[in-house]
């Protein structure tokens, strides 16, 4: 029976570890290095926040797998030069999925919102990956695109809010469209003033 984390992950031998534990370091070097010893492309999420809290740095996930780690973290980390590669490490946070799933809702009117609409916003987002972010070792979109991400997200999860009976209102012909144009716009709110 294994008595540390390094002894488990020999034992196990898991594609994946997942931090969310608030340890920080407890991804040590010999972790990261046994993890990328036994997989080819290891996933190392070290999601806590803040950044003193994570498990390890994405400087650490990228040296000691020789880059070949897939890596999320829960706080920001600046861009990593290793091996005259620049890598942008992204995270893994709620603010992609949340905002596009509540306006699909919202939209919608949904009378319920079942799982599976958490699973249409985990796909949409997928989808929005680009190859240059998987070039750059980066998981997830760029944190500025969020607002097309959201859009695109919304738009989604109305429609299966629409196609499984469960909206409050009518499906608009260009549905894409008419979530975009909910969208709330700080451009474009007007404040009252007294």
């Amino acid at each position: 029976m294994a008595e540390t984390f390094l002894e488990a992950i020999r034992e196990i031998q898991p594609t994946a570890i997942i931090g969310v534990s608030a340890q920080g370091g407890a991804f040590t070097k010999e972790c990261l290095e046994e993890m990328a010893k036994i997989n080819e492309r290891p996933i190392i999420f070290a999601l806590s926040n803040p950044t003193s809290k994570a498990e390890c740095t994405a400087e650490e996930a990228y040296t000691y797998t020789d880059a070949r780690c897939l890596f999320a973290c829960g706080s920001p980390f600046k861009p990593i030069e290793y091996k005259g590669k620049t890598f942008v490490p992204r995270q893994g946070n709620n603010h992609y999925v949340f905002p596009g799933i509540g306006l699909g809702a919202i939209f919608s009117r949904a009378k319920l919102i079942p799982n599976e609409v958490f699973l249409v916003g985990a796909k949409v987002l997928a989808d929005m990956v680009k190859p240059e972010d998987l070039e750059r070792g980066s998981l997830y979109p760029a944190l500025s695109e969020v607002r097309e991400i959201s859009a695109a997200i919304g738009a989604a999860v109305a429609g299966y809010i629409f196609d499984n009976n469960l909206a409050g209102i009518e499906k608009p012909a260009d549905l894409k469209k008419a979530v975009k144009d909910a969208m709330w716009d700080p451009k474009h709110a007007h404040f009252i003033e007294e």
